[in-house]
C-alpha cells in the first residue's frame, strides 16, 4: 500500500513543473488496457484483503505480534536480493533512510493497523486508514510545503472526513461502543503513513528497494524481541492459518502487490490506477461478508459509499504545487520501475 499512495504524491508533484517527456511516463500505453485492468484489480483484491486476512488472524489464535513477526520475517527473506544482490547498490545514507521508513511504514504501522482490527471490524479499519492517508498527506503537504489542493481536493478530504465520522457513530450505534484506542490506532497509521510519503517523495530509492529496507530493519528491530520475549502464539496456530499468514503478509503484501501496481501504473497511468486502488474500503466491506459474517447496515454501506467517492475526489490532479515543489526527471523515471 505505501507504494501507491507515494506513486500518487510523486505523480501530483511532478506533472505541474515537468517536461512533456516526464508527463508521458505517466499516460496509460495504448493498446493494453486489460492487461492494466488486471493488474490493479490484483494490487487491488490485496491490499483490501490484508485488512479482512490480518482480522481473521487477530481475533483467533494468532495475535498481531505473530502477524507483524510473518509480515517483515518472511518479506525480509523474500526481498533480500534486492538489498545484496541487485546491481545498482544501496549507500549507507539509503540504508539510513530504510530504518527511518521503518520507523514509520514498518513495524509501528502494521502493530497499529493489527490493535486497531482486533478490536474493530475490518471494514472499519480499511475505511479510515486508507481513506485518511490522503487526508493527512494532502494537509502536511499544504502546511509544510505550502502547496495548495484544489478546491475539488478539499471537497474529497471534506467528504472522507463527513463518510468516516458517519460510519464510527452507525458502528457505535449497532455494536453498542466503539473502542477509542482502536480508532486513535488506525488514524495514527494512516498519519505515520503521510509523513513516510512526504520522506519518500524526494527519496532516491525505488519503491521495491524501500519496501526491502522497511522489511530488513522491521525485522531485525522486532524479532529478537518477538522471539526473546516469548511473545509467539505460533504453536497455537493451526498450519493452515500459519501459511496463510506467511504467505499473505510476507510474500503478496511485500512483493506481489507492489509489482502488480507499479504495472497497473504503466498500463494505465497514474490517474486510472489510483483511482481503481480508491476502491479498497468498499472491495474490503465486501470481502468481509463471507470470511468474516461482517455484514454492513445500509447506514454503514451509504457512509462507505461517501468515502470512497471523497477518495476518488481527492486522486484527482487539481492541486496545484507551490514553487518550492520540484521533481527531477531521474525522479519521475522511477515511478514506472
Amino acid at each position: 500500500m505505501s507504494d501507491w499512495c507515494s506513486i500518487q504524491v510523486r505523480r501530483e508533484m511532478g506533472i505541474a513543473n515537468g517536461t512533456r517527456s516526464d508527463v508521458a511516463r505517466l499516460m496509460p500505453v495504448k493498446g493494453n488496457l486489460w492487461q492494466g485492468l488486471c493488474w490493479a484489480a490484483l494490487s487491488l483484491t490485496i491490499f483490501a484483503g490484508w485488512f479482512v486476512v490480518t482480522r481473521l488472524s487477530v481475533t483467533h489464535e494468532l495475535r498481531l505480534w505473530d502477524v507483524t513477526a510473518l509480515r517483515f520475517g518472511i518479506g525480509a527473506l523474500v526481498l533480500l536480493p534486492v538489498l545484496f544482490a541487485s546491481k545498482s547498490r544501496i549507500s549507507p545514507k539509503q540504508w539510513a533512510e530504510g530504518l527511518v521508513y521503518a520507523c514509520l511504514w514498518g513495524m509501528p504501522f502494521v502493530l497499529a493497523v493489527a490493535f486497531g482490527l482486533q478490536i474493530s471490524s475490518a471494514r472499519r479499519a480499511a475505511a479510515i486508514t486508507p481513506a485518511l492517508m490522503p487526508v493527512f498527506a494532502g494537509v502536511f503537504t499544504w502546511i509544510i510545503f505550502r502547496e495548495r489542493q484544489g478546491t475539488r481536493r478539499w471537497c474529497g478530504y471534506a467528504a472522507i472526513v463527513l463518510g468516516l465520522i458517519w460510519l464510527v457513530v452507525i458502528g457505535a450505534i449497532a455494536d453498542g461502543a466503539v473502542h477509542p484506542l482502536g480508532i486513535c490506532a488506525l488514524v495514527m497509521a494512516a498519519m505515520m503513513w503521510a509523513v513516510y510519503t512526504m520522506l519518500f517523495r524526494r527519496s532516491t530509492l525505488t519503491p521495491i528497494q524501500s519496501a526491502a529496507l522497511i522489511c530488513f530493519w522491521s525485522a531485525l528491530l522486532f524479532l529478537p524481541v518477538y522471539v526473546g520475549t516469548g511473545l509467539s502464539r505460533l504453536s497455537y496456530a493451526s498450519a493452515g492459518e500459519i501459511a496463510l499468514q506467511a504467505i499473505y503478509q510476507g510474500i503478496l503484501m511485500t512483493g506481489v502487490a507492489i509489482v502488480a501496481f507499479n504495472r497497473s501504473v504503466a498500463l494505465l497511468g497514474s490517474s486510472i490506477a489510483t483511482a481503481i486502488i480508491a476502491l479498497i474500503p468498499a472491495v474490503a466491506a465486501v470481502v468481509a461478508i463471507p470470511v468474516l459474517g461482517e455484514r454492513p447496515s445500509e447506514a454503514e454501506a451509504f457512509a462507505i459509499l461517501i468515502v470512497v467517492l471523497g477518495v476518488l475526489l481527492a486522486a484527482g490532479s487539481s492541486a496545484k504545487p507551490s514553487a518550492q515543489s520540484s521533481l527531477s526527471t531521474s525522479s519521475m523515471t522511477r515511478v514506472r520501475s
